[in-house]
């Protein structure tokens, strides 16, 4: 070590040169300062996605085939109830109007025994149509599943997760609906999750919707 006053060596005590004590001489270097501790550290700048990126799809936990025609066998027992009050009424107009064509001798009339047939084809379309608008529209936008749906533990879900606007709910319906019109459309329509990704249905696929299993 050396002396502070005088730069000479220290040896001992004291400074051979001056005698100043060895003990305000340092002993070695000074230790570095700590850095500084921030306690609210900078925030990173949020990452901003590139123009034109598009977030990959969500995956969802789609349901069961299986479990899709459970609970359409369930709405469908209540559009029979439906088709049989419908059935009655078709004939008993077709039976009055019949008769009265018969007794009025009213050739008019009687032409209705044709329309009838039109009439009988049209009962399960139209039983559909009017069972569905509360089970399928009103029961699907208000909580996400119809009654069948509900029984088997799943809804019915847009791409962002969401319940089904009235709109959408009631464009669902009448593709299923103008389904049944065509010759195996129903048919087709049930069997398309079998084979489709995100086993969708056609009227499923027609609004962009999903059926999930309920968490």
């Amino acid at each position: 070590m050396f002396c502070t006053k005088c730069g000479s060596p220290v040896s001992g005590n004291f400074c051979r040169n001056c005698g100043a004590p060895a003990s305000d001489t340092p002993t070695g270097p000074a230790p570095a300062a700590a850095p500084p501790v921030f306690s609210n550290p900078v925030p990173a700048d949020p990452v901003v996605p590139p123009p034109g990126f598009a977030p990959p799809p969500r995956i969802w936990n789609y349901a069961q085939w299986t479990t899709r025609v459970l609970g359409y066998l369930i709405d469908f027992l209540i559009v029979g109830a439906g088709v049989v009050v419908l059935g009655v009424a078709a004939a008993l107009l077709l039976g009055t109007a019949g008769g009265l064509g018969t007794a009025l001798t009213f050739g008019g009339m009687q032409g209705l025994g044709g329309a009838g047939c039109c009439m009988l084809f049209s009962i399960f379309p139209l039983a559909t149509l009017g069972v569905g608008i509360y089970n399928k529209v009103y029961l699907v936008a208000q909580r996400g599943s119809s009654i069948g749906q509900g029984v088997v533990k799943i809804k019915v879900v847009d791409a962002q997760g969401n319940l089904l606007s009235t709109g959408n709910a009631a464009l669902r319906l009448l593709t299923h609906v103008g389904l049944s019109f065509i010759p195996f459309g129903s048919i087709v329509d049930l069997l398309w999750p079998l084979w489709d990704e995100r086993r969708q249905t056609l009227h499923d696929k027609a609004v962009g919707c999903y059926v999930i299993n309920c968490q």
